[in-house]
């Protein structure tokens, strides 16, 4: 499958510099070894908060915000 990384960087909701920008398969390799989920499945606000954790996630989807 090709890498789509021009058309991934436009949706990206990532607030800070990362090198993975765009790399998807490696934004979600590095951020499941970290027990996190990507910033592009956060609403923007919640993203911001940089708690990218499974459980500020879990909580997110119980309160119906995402």
């Amino acid at each position: 499958m090709e890498c789509k990384i021009e058309e991934n960087k436009k949706r990206c909701k990532c607030s800070y510099a990362c090198p993975r920008v765009g790399f998807c398969c490696e934004c979600v390799k590095h951020h499941l070894a970290k027990r996190q989920v990507p910033a592009c499945f956060f609403p923007s606000d919640a993203e911001k908060t940089y708690d990218r954790s499974f459980e500020h996630f879990a909580r997110l989807v119980d309160e119906k915000k995402v």
